[in-house]
């Protein structure tokens, strides 16, 4: 197990996904340096009750941050460039002094690397049309059109749905089943397409 600061917020990040964030809280100030200094990650959970400003009970599955980038912002805040890497679980929570959370987390297995299915085509195809129109957080992005499990989250993270349901699919250890989960929702009014025997 390991302990890593925690991030509580209102989204859910996904693996490989783009996290930009302004901070201003101290606290947060202070994790940012840490994390320079040791090119630590830090974790992102899904708010279940309470705020991203106050206390906060998150989902117990969530996902490590790494920082590529910041620059100060002219309202004086900093703005930071993430990209979610790795899942974890969450064992345990304590408060430090300066109000950070920190978590005892166990590192969840990396998905296995498999190919989409001929059936989810058109959800590679989707996600090759769309993420170059949705401004910079992905430019230069590597695309693995052919990784179900890269697919499925970049899909997962720019669909119109609820936290909770993008919640549901990170929790998934199945990269075809998030891809059959996401089939109706990318594409909607399309038959499902069966299933092999």
């Amino acid at each position: 197990m390991t302990s890593i600061a925690l991030f509580p917020l209102n989204i859910v990040l996904f693996p490989d996904g783009p996290l930009p964030l302004r901070i201003f809280e101290t606290r947060y100030l202070d994790m940012v340096g840490r994390c320079l200094r040791g090119t630590q990650e830090f974790g992102v959970a899904l708010i279940r009750h309470g705020s991203e400003v106050g206390p906060a009970e998150t989902c117990e599955v969530g996902t490590s941050a790494m920082i590529t980038d910041f620059d100060q912002l002219p309202d004086g805040m900093l703005g930071l460039s993430c990209v979610g890497r790795r899942r974890f679980r969450l064992v345990s929570t304590s408060v430090a002094n300066d109000g950070l959370n920190i978590a005892c987390v166990e590192w969840l297995e990396p998905e296995p690397q498999v190919p989409v299915p001929a059936r989810h085509a058109e959800l590679a195809e989707l996600v090759k049309t769309v993420l170059p129109q949705l401004g910079e957080v992905y430019d230069g992005i590597d695309m693995r059109l052919d990784d179900a499990s890269w697919v499925g989250h970049r899909l997962a993270e720019i669909l119109p749905i609820h936290a909770r349901e993008k919640q549901s699919l990170l929790e998934m250890d199945d990269p075809i089943q998030r891809l059959d989960a996401l089939a109706p929702l990318a594409l909607p009014g399309r038959p499902p397409a069966p299933r092999p025997a």
